[in-house]
């Protein structure tokens, strides 16, 4: 039965979404300022307290993920009313997502599937909660209804097989852009990422030509170089539909994002005039060696050396976690150069020349070995530890030609990886949707498709709204990184937010494909192990949670 003829749009939904942002905003306030009188000792914030308190320092980060949540999603809903793009399927999605989170901002946000944030937390008030659910948020929160979901849905079903789960808000030239890698990825990706999954494969080289020819590797690269020289919302675009494929072909533009940023940022000019021209051409594949074993996120307690000897650094050391690294002609590898300093000043980075490896001699290169780690999911590029024993690089290998900037020259780097990584995640989100509405508009239990089954339909409906928010957060970002503002915090929320939706709806798309979902000849079986990594990578969701924790509570009104 249809329910298009019934009215579950709310009226004057846009003025209900301003107001549900700007009360959230007023509550992140009060809570940033209770929480920062708490890690506050003798006028200065304490690293100690923040520790200590850990659990509401998170939790303010989740608060203001969720009020960003709140205003982008009213922004998306106005700029896409203007443009005369935002229809029934727009504003369900906005309707239920912002009703949703707003519920949960009120009754609690979960940061994981045990801790759950709440008011309390925060030192909040029961005033604070009457300030926040004023009728406009009540009545968001009822507009997010069975009849909302389920005409949602109805919606998705129609638009099944378009790849058009409601307007993005994208202008033409990256719409266009997206319908070309999807058109790729249907093609070239989806048919075979399965198998290359089961079997441990690599994404064959003819793949990654394919993708070099449609720009992938140059496409932020400035056009003197050789590349396209366009912004991190076109890179946000690519990267969401290549991983929507397989998050594998995704990642590959991370390799080249992550090295032309360093040396764009942190090269010298004739680094720059060597090295990033072959990124764009794809001539070059890079890796980035920076994370060794028991240091994980502690950038600040690396010990492998790179000592100079005449023209040459020898480097020394044992590294864990290297993606690609055997099919890599580039490395970008981090090391201490200078043992008296410690922390990160006595780090530095290195462009290092490596002979690309095959299975049967993965690293042809004097001083350098490593043995595959096995991964659940993540594959088609291959993780290794590598071991250097003086394995030399030349002196003009030491990016920017001065020692002790390495950790500052991959700072520079965070904000677009993780900008890149959300929209990965993104990517991932959809594909679990995809895989989800198609079983359940196929498979029939009991008489009729599992889709007519409101808990089933529920789901999808809250996957469609949820990839959608974390999809107008990562272009939020985007959009700050291309105008030249600092984005860390909104590129931080992105990440965290879109990881945690991305493994909500892989899950979720595994328990509607029910026992089948547990075979592992079901392509969801690949998508959550593929899910999972993302709250790893780039900043574990708990570090993410503490970079912007740390960063509101620094900020002052």
């Amino acid at each position: 039965m249809s329910l298009s003829s019934a009215p579950v749009v709310a009226p004057d939904l846009l003025q209900l979404c301003d107001e549900a942002a700007a009360n959230a905003d007023r509550l992140l306030a009060r809570a940033t300022d209770n929480i920062r009188a708490r890690v506050t000792e003798n006028g200065k914030l304490s690293n100690a307290l923040i520790e200590r308190e850990q659990h509401a320092a998170h939790g303010l980060a989740w608060l203001a993920t969720y009020a960003q949540a709140l205003r982008q999603m009213a922004a998306y809903a106005h700029r896409l009313t203007e443009e005369g793009r935002f229809g029934e399927t727009e504003a369900l999605l906005t309707q239920i997502g912002v009703g949703e989170y707003a519920a949960q901002i009120l009754g609690g946000i979960p940061m994981s599937q045990t801790e759950i944030i709440r008011f309390h937390d925060l030192d909040l008030e029961p005033a604070d909660s009457e300030a926040f659910a004023t009728p406009a948020v009540m009545a968001l929160i009822r507009a997010n209804s069975t009849q909302a979901r389920a005409r949602l849905v109805e919606l998705v079903e129609q638009a099944q097989g378009t790849g058009h789960f409601g307007d993005g808000g994208l202008d033409d030239t990256l719409e266009a852009m997206r319908e070309e890698m999807r058109r790729f990825v249907e093609a070239e990706v989806k048919p075979f990422a399965h198998e290359w999954h089961l079997k441990n494969e690599y994404i064959p080289l003819e793949t990654i030509d394919k993708m070099n020819e449609l720009g992938v590797f140059g496409l932020t690269i400035p056009e003197e170089f050789g590349g396209l020289g366009l912004g991190k919302e076109a890179m946000c675009v690519v990267s969401e539909e290549l991983s929507r494929g397989y998050i594998g072909v995704g990642s590959l533009g991370t390799r080249s994002e992550i090295a032309a940023e360093l040396i764009l940022g942190g090269g010298t000019q004739e680094q720059k005039e060597e090295w990033l021209p072959k990124l764009a051409s794809g001539e070059v594949l890079p890796t980035a060696v920076f994370t060794e074993p028991n240091t994980g996120s502690d950038l600040a307690s690396l010990k492998t050396r790179a000592v100079r000897d005449g023209d040459v650094y020898k480097i020394t050391g044992q590294k864990t976690w290297i993606t690609h690294p055997v099919r890599a002609d580039l490395m970008t590898v981090l090391t201490r150069t200078n043992p008296a300093e410690p922390g990160y000043k006595g780090l530095s980075m290195f462009l290092a020349e490596k002979p690309r490896g095959t299975d049967a001699n993965p690293f042809p290169a004097v001083g350098m070995s490593g043995g595959e780690i096995e991964v659940l999911g993540y594959r088609g590029m291959k993780e290794y530890e590598l071991s250097f024993d003086e394995f030399e690089v030349p002196v003009s290998g030491l990016l920017g030609g001065e020692e002790g900037q390495g950790f500052k020259q991959l700072m520079q780097t965070f904000e677009s990886a993780r900008v890149q990584t959300a929209a990965r995640a993104v990517g991932v989100a959809q594909s679990a949707m995809d895989l989800a509405l198609r079983y359940a508009t196929e498979r029939v239990q009991f008489g009729k498709t599992l889709i007519k089954f409101p808990r089933v339909s529920d789901k999808i409906a809250m996957m469609a709204a949820e990839t959608m928010i974390a999809r107008q957060l990562t272009y939020f970002a985007a959009r700050e990184k291309d105008g030249g503002r600092r984005c860390d915090l909104e590129a931080g929320m992105a990440k965290l937010l879109g990881a945690r939706v991305a493994w909500a709806a892989a899950d979720n798309a595994l328990q509607i494909h029910g026992g089948n979902g547990f075979a592992l000849e079901y392509p969801v079986s690949r998508v959550l192990c593929d899910a999972r990594i993302l709250n790893i990578f780039e900043g574990a969701a708990e570090i993410q949670a503490q970079v912007i924790a740390r960063r509101l509570l620094e900020q002052r009104n």
